[in-house]
């Protein structure tokens, strides 16, 4: 009988077993090649409609289909998004000049203050925050001696992968965005240019009013520049609970960057013979930045009350086991966070940051 998973070789075994006895089946026989071609043919049809039936759920679509699907409750992928940065220039330039910095060209947007300006990555993508450093104007500039690219104000976002829209799809499931509820406020602002992350708190400052804290899409405190677009989306300053922004009208939404906590970190390393701190110290920072960039990860995912409310914990066995990774280390133990030798617990509005590390 023709299943799902029925295999050519399986289909033609079965056609040449109902074959009356007396007729030659060996291959290469008359026989034999009717069925094997028709066999190809059933195959053929059979793997188009797994296909077809694959392309009907969100779970096995691909990406054109489950954007239709998912479009059926609202959503569609997050698109990407330019970079701002902000440079600093020995002259004021003009709002439209353009500068390059290794492969990536730049348009000045904005003035911030004399001699600085929001610059804005003309390629879309994550690949804009990269890059800082000396620019280089395209056209001529009378009087521009330095030019320099020294912060990201705004992360620039690549196209939302298919994979977490297809997680944000089944997420759409477990609770309903409507009204200025918990999960609209989070879908809402996580879909703005530049946020990560964002975790909601109620009646913080009295009844009507609703504070927000966002972390960026690199998982790190936002700049006052990328605050203060989404407190503009959210509920301006200037008109707040008037319903002008995202937020409902009489919410009342104050919008703050995640805070960052200095975690010092004091290490007793057994080093392999001929190693010393000074070899291994890059490779430790950097194994310490990843996992707190993890930790940074766990809090922008909150999507519960009980999430909102939890702060992170920076756990001494978790830096021990990932340093027993690095080149030239032996052992490690009775590791010092913050001078005590317990895991240290961090405020529900903050995340991790290295602080001064000794080996």
């Amino acid at each position: 009988m023709l299943q799902l998973d029925t295999t050519y070789e399986e289909l033609v075994e079965e056609k040449l077993d109902q074959a009356d006895s007396s007729l030659d089946t060996r291959e290469g026989s008359i026989l034999f090649n009717a069925f094997a071609i028709n066999s190809i043919e059933i195959i053929q049809m059979l793997q188009t409609i797994i296909a077809n039936s694959n392309e009907a759920f969100a779970d096995t679509a691909s990406r054109p289909n489950l954007i239709k699907r998912a479009a059926e409750r609202g959503l569609k992928p997050l698109v990407a998004t330019k970079a701002r940065l902000r440079g600093i220039f020995n002259i004021n330039v003009d709002i439209g000049a353009r500068f390059s910095l290794d492969n990536l060209n730049y348009v000045v947007i904005d003035k911030i203050a004399d001699l600085e300006f929001v610059l804005e990555c003309e390629t879309v993508g994550d690949i804009g925050n990269q890059y800082l450093g000396t620019l280089i104007p395209i056209d001529y500039i009378d009087g521009l001696t330095t030019a320099e690219l020294v912060e990201v104000l705004v992360p620039g976002e690549d196209e939302e992968d298919t994979e977490v829209f297809r997680a944000r799809y089944f997420d759409s499931f477990d609770s309903e965005a409507f009204g200025g509820n918990r999960k609209d406020y989070k879908d809402k602002v996580n879909s703005l240019p530049g946020v990560g992350g964002v975790r909601v708190y109620r009646a913080w400052n009295g009844g009507g009013t609703v504070k927000l804290v966002i972390i960026n899409s690199q998982f790190e405190q936002p700049t006052q520049t990328l605050v203060d677009d989404v407190q503009f989306a959210v509920d301006p300053l200037e008109a707040q609970g008037e319903g002008i922004g995202i937020a409902p009208i009489d919410h009342i939404v104050s919008v703050f960057g995640v805070d960052e906590t200095p975690i010092d970190i004091t290490l007793n390393i057994t080093y392999q013979n001929g190693w010393s701190w000074a070899d291994i110290e890059a490779n430790v920072h950097t194994v310490i930045d990843d996992y707190f960039r993890e930790l940074a990860e766990e809090w922008a995912k909150a999507s519960t009350y009980e999430e909102d409310h939890a702060g992170l914990i920076v756990r001494i066995s978790q830096i021990e086991i990932r340093l027993l990774g690095v080149a030239g280390v032996i052992d490690i133990a009775d590791t010092v966070l913050n001078g005590g030798t317990s895991n240290v617990a961090i405020d529900k509005e903050s995340i991790p940051k290295r602080g001064v590390v000794i080996g």
